[in-house]
């Protein structure tokens, strides 16, 4: 560890003060009101924009441009392409920056990048902004996962990243409102042009909320008092890399490329995608409550879970194509991604520790995201239609690969706790030794990975 630089050290001689329980939920309450509101928001901002290609494309965006062919297929794509791109610098700036300021400033410009979409003129033209709009984004989701292993404990992990991914769903529904709102409007410019500028718009201002009242970390929170800011470090200091810092790390880098799970992270990235883009906000609570039920059984969790998309995919490959809302229902079925994208960057966020590393692991499952779903539309062409067997099958293998790798995941985490449970501490002499230092899961002794 001799390239760190410290920064919030603890004293040796320092333990931890024992908090009143009621303190404490006192305090996590007081962090859900605020460090949880503004990560949804900015959340819900990413999947309005993402979504605002679609709502563009009815108000005349298409015939505007004059796009043909599979024109409007390469704007979704190139999008992905962008964020692809962006994963790998992004590595090193979520290392290197205040991640708060860094996140805030990416959020400001990505919402400037998506009002400029309305200045396009030509299919050149927007699939360059499309491209800097995923660049600018790409660095968002991983961070936010690094932020709430700042702030919360890893039991707590679940419903928090729960909620936040379940923006998606609720941007969906809003962004269905704000169409219909425009669709009857008249106004100065294009409607397609003008879905573009108020969603842009709405995340620039997502962009400056967050800025001035995300703080960075447990310890600098304006909203807690001195005895409160106190409880919400110590809380952590178990469990956490010290919070955040601002150099980028080659020892950490080194410990990521020989991690195996950082490269099952990558692949669940890439499994996860492939069968579906599509977010369902009621199975993200399946997943949350069924974590908080077995709080230590989320691989287990994610296993069962992949039961449900497994059933569709066998139902749309078995049912004939006339059986209607067998169909329609099989089809959600297949689609049911989201509870088991969020357990694994909870899995991220509760067992990956180090500021590089956490950003490294993070990114790299991103950057598995964004390679599945620019592959995944080239096998659900319409040129497969109406069974689109193509992509059934791409999804059943994913499916069938995904699960033996959450698998291996499971066994790595329980192989190195037991491996780990020969040593032994006290509890206030561990606390002394992690406390404010960027350690990793590796280097701390007592560090335990949740299964």
């Amino acid at each position: 560890m001799s390239d760190k630089i410290e920064k919030h050290n603890v004293p040796p001689t320092e333990t931890l003060t024992a908090h009143d329980p009621d303190d404490e939920r006192r305090v996590r309450r007081k962090i859900d009101c605020v460090v949880l509101p503004l990560m949804c928001l900015v959340f819900f901002a990413q999947y309005l924009d993402k979504q605002s290609l679609s709502y563009a494309s009815v108000f005349g965006m298409i015939e505007e441009l004059g796009l043909h062919g599979t024109q409007f297929s390469w704007l979704g794509s190139i999008f992905y392409m962008g964020q692809l791109v962006a994963e790998f610098p992004a590595m090193y700036l979520m290392s290197r920056f205040p991640l708060a300021r860094f996140v805030a400033c990416t959020v400001i410009v990505w919402g400037g990048v998506c009002m400029c979409l309305a200045t396009a003129t030509t299919f050149p033209s927007f699939m360059g902004v499309r491209f800097c709009l995923g660049l600018t984004e790409g660095a968002v989701s991983p961070a936010f996962v690094t932020l709430t292993s700042i702030w919360y404990k890893k039991k707590e992990h679940p419903l928090r990243i729960g909620l936040w991914i379940s923006c998606n769903g609720l941007a969906q529904i809003i962004g269905a409102l704000m169409m219909y709102g425009i669709g009857h409007q008249q106004m100065a410019v294009a409607q397609w042009k003008a879905m573009f500028l108020i969603c842009g718009g709405l995340t620039v201002f997502a962009g400056i909320l967050f800025f001035f009242l995300m703080p960075a970390s447990p310890d600098t929170a304006w909203f807690l008092n001195a005895h409160e800011r106190e409880i919400a470090t110590k809380r952590l200091q178990a469990e956490t890399e010290g919070g955040d810092q601002t150099y980028f790390s080659m020892s950490q880098l080194k410990e990521a490329v020989g991690d195996i799970r950082a490269y099952l992270s990558f692949l669940f990235g890439v499994l996860i995608t492939l069968p579906s883009p599509v977010i369902a906000i009621v199975f993200i609570w399946v997943g949350i409550v069924c974590c908080s039920l077995w709080p230590n059984r989320r691989c287990a969790i994610v296993i069962g879970l992949t039961a449900i998309p497994l059933t569709g995919i066998v139902l749309l490959f078995s049912l004939p194509l006339s059986a209607g809302w067998g169909m329609i229902v099989a089809s959600w079925l297949a689609s049911v991604i989201s509870n088991i994208f969020s357990i694994l960057l909870s899995l991220n966020a509760s067992n990956t520790r180090g500021n590089t590393k956490k950003a490294i692991v993070n990114a790299l499952f991103f950057v598995g995201y964004s390679v599945g779903a620019i592959c995944a539309p080239l096998l659900w062409d319409t040129e497969y239609a109406p069974r689109y067997r193509s992509g059934l099958v791409l999804a059943l293998v994913s499916w069938l690969v995904f699960i033996p790798s959450v698998a291996v995941y499971w066994f790595s985490c329980v192989y190195e706790n037991k491996r780990r449970s020969t040593v032994q501490m006290e509890a206030d002499q561990h606390v002394a030794e992690v406390a404010g230092k960027d350690m990793t899961d590796k280097e701390d002794r007592l560090f335990r990975y949740t299964t």
